[in-house]
C-alpha cells in the first residue's frame, strides 16, 4: 500500500494561528477598607476639644512609634462616653471586614488611643502585633498632613528590578487622609506616617481589634 506524504516549507495549519495569550493571576492580594464617616461630622469639634483637654491634663506623650507630637497613654479612648458614637461605628465596620476575611464573627474588643502630630511629627515604620485587625480614624487633617504609607508585605519583592505599578513591581502605597476618613487594614501590614508639615496639629485615633 502506497503512502503519500507532503512536506511544506514555512508555517502551515495550526502553526499559523495566533499564540494563546497568557492568563494573568494576581496572587496574594492585600485588602484594606476605607469609609468617610460624614454622618459624624457634627461631633468633630467636640472630639477635638476633648482630645486637646486630654493632652493638657497629661502632657507627657506615651512615645511608642509617635515622634514630634503627643499620643495618649490611655488605650481605651473610644470607650469614653464622648466617643460612644465613633466606637459603635468602628465596631460595625470591623465586623464587616471580618466577614470579608472569612472569619465567623469573632468576639473582639477595641483598643484605641490618640496620635497628635505637631509640625514635623511622624510615626516610624511598625506593625500592630497581636491584633486581629487595625485601623485609624482621622479627626483633624489640616493642610500639610503627612500621608499614611503602607509597605509592600512581600519580603522578596524588595529584590525586584521592577518599580512602580507594573506586575511584580515594588511600590510603597501612600494614603492621603481626609477629615472623617476611617481606614481598616491587616494588623501585620507594616506602615509609617510621613512628617507633618502644617502648623495646625494633625489628629487621629488609631485602634486595634483584639480578641475578647
Amino acid at each position: 500500500m502506497n503512502q503519500h506524504y507532503s512536506v511544506s516549507i514555512g508555517e502551515t495549519g495550526p502553526a499559523q494561528a495566533k499564540p494563546t495569550p497568557a492568563q494573568a493571576f494576581d496572587l496574594f492580594p492585600t485588602r484594606i477598607w476605607q469609609v468617610p464617616l460624614k454622618q459624624l461630622t457634627p461631633r468633630f469639634a467636640e472630639w477635638v476639644e476633648a482630645i486637646l483637654a486630654m493632652r493638657a491634663a497629661a502632657p507627657v506623650p506615651a512615645g511608642r512609634t509617635n515622634r514630634g507630637g503627643w499620643n495618649s497613654v490611655d488605650h481605651a479612648v473610644m470607650h469614653q462616653p464622648v466617643f460612644a458614637d465613633l466606637h459603635q461605628v468602628v465596631r460595625h465596620y470591623c465586623a464587616q471586614a471580618f466577614a470579608e476575611m472569612g472569619v465567623a464573627a469573632p468576639a473582639f474588643e477595641l483598643q484605641s488611643w490618640v496620635n497628635i502630630h505637631d509640625r514635623g511629627g511622624f510615626n516610624f515604620q511598625h506593625m500592630h502585633e497581636g491584633a486581629l485587625l487595625s485601623g485609624t480614624f482621622y479627626l483633624q487633617v489640616p493642610e500639610g498632613s503627612g500621608a499614611l504609607v503602607f509597605k509592600d508585605p512581600r519580603a522578596g519583592v524588595l529584590n525586584s528590578y521592577a518599580r512602580g505599578n507594573g506586575a511584580n513591581a515594588y511600590k510603597d502605597i501612600q494614603l492621603r487622609p481626609s477629615p472623617g476618613l476611617l481606614v481598616l487594614f491587616p494588623h501585620w501590614l507594616e506602615h509609617f506616617v510621613e512628617p507633618h508639615e502644617g502648623q495646625v496639629p494633625r489628629i487621629c485615633i488609631p485602634f486595634n481589634a483584639l480578641k475578647a
